[in-house]
């Protein structure tokens, strides 16, 4: 990662970037010194690409010789960054904000489930969201507030509909940089249009048929809140893959940290699945979720690990067209070639040894 100079420091304006679209990159600089213009529409420089350094969603940069009047720019340096998630592809996130809806569609403990792992394993703050909650009864959401409660989290329940939450909703976004995310259908856009109304995303219904919606959002943006605060929206998916190592899972479930504190294993590297003495297992809601997503954690490291072993044993080599295919290495021995010099020394060695036996 290129750092920046002190001169570009001190000569020219920073700012973050709001939204990446082909090779253009939206600039909101910053507001001290006050800038003739709040945002530019920045190219990236040619040494930045060279030296491989990304630009992304979020990043704080330097802006070289910006062009006022057409308000354009030329992003010169990426400032360093305090965290980086591939996907989605933001830089410097503070949090992730979770949106699920506790009718159409219905709230599923499995996907909600997966979500928060997911979520966790980024090691960002995970906040959780629960939308559409003026159309089930106090009785039933004060269940899954204590439901939830146990799983380690503090939902807020709230109505974009309605506007009921929302203000909660904005104390909780007002630092920093949020993603949003969660399945389709579970109102991320008509969220960002209540919060932020110029941001004016398109709005998908949900399907009848299928119980659930279609994602509007085709990249990554972010959105400035009015008391302070960036919010993302993120493409919307309903089932994430979990990249997880099985070693590392454990960590993505708050029952699981908050009884290691208690010293209920005693084993460093337990599993808690079948180890014997292991006092973690059994007794908690989404134990069996962890059980499913340690499998196919097992299955992913098992995978990687033999895919590794074949990759070791096959060449890349070029064919017709640029194309490269993997090709398998040949396991023979190389032999050098007898230098002239040398054949002709044993020759010799071998005429003088037949004179002598005449």
């Amino acid at each position: 990662m290129s750092g920046p100079s002190m001169e570009s420091e001190l000569r020219y304006p920073q700012g973050t970037v709001l939204a990446v679209q082909a090779n253009f990159y939206q600039v909101q600089l910053d507001p001290e010194p006050p800038p003739p213009t709040p945002t530019l529409l920045c190219t990236r420089r040619t040494r930045l690409k060279k030296v491989g350094q990304q630009v992304m969603v979020g990043d704080r940069v330097v802006v070289e010789e910006p062009d006022w009047e057409g308000n354009r720019g030329a992003i010169g340096d990426v400032l360093p960054r305090h965290t980086e998630l591939d996907r989605p592809p933001v830089a410097n996130a503070d949090r992730i904000l979770l949106l699920f809806t506790l009718e159409e569609p219905s709230l599923d403990p499995w996907q909600l489930s997966r979500f928060l792992v997911k979520a966790e394993s980024t090691q960002l703050r995970v906040e959780l969201c629960l939308n559409k909650c003026d159309l089930v009864a106090e009785e039933e959401q004060e269940a899954w507030r204590s439901r939830l409660q146990a799983w380690g989290y503090d939902p807020l329940l709230m109505s974009v509909k309605t506007g009921w939450g929302l203000e909660d909703l904005e104390q909780r976004l007002e630092q920093g940089i949020t993603i949003l995310a969660g399945p389709s259908g579970v109102g991320k856009s008509s969220t960002i249009n209540r919060l932020i109304p110029q941001a004016n995303l398109r709005v998908a219904k949900v399907s009848g048929k299928l119980g659930r919606g279609r994602h509007t959002t085709r990249h990554v943006e972010l959105f400035e809140l009015e008391q302070g605060g960036l919010l993302a929206d993120t493409p919307g998916f309903n089932q994430p893959q979990l990249t997880t190592t099985a070693k590392e899972l454990a960590d993505c479930f708050p029952e699981i940290r908050r009884r290691r504190q208690g010293d209920d294993c005693h084993f460093s590297n337990c599993s808690h699945r079948d180890e014997p003495g292991c006092q973690i297992r059994g007794d908690w809601e989404r134990y069996e979720h962890y059980l499913t997503f340690l499998e196919e954690a097992i299955a992913q490291d098992t995978a990687q690990h033999h895919s590794g072993e074949e990759e070791s044993s096959f060449k890349s080599k070029a064919h017709a067209g640029g194309e490269r295919r993997y090709e398998p290495k040949l396991a023979s021995k190389k032999y050098r070639r007898q230098s002239r010099r040398r054949q002709h020394q044993t020759l010799q060695d071998l005429c003088e040894e037949l004179d002598e036996n005449g």
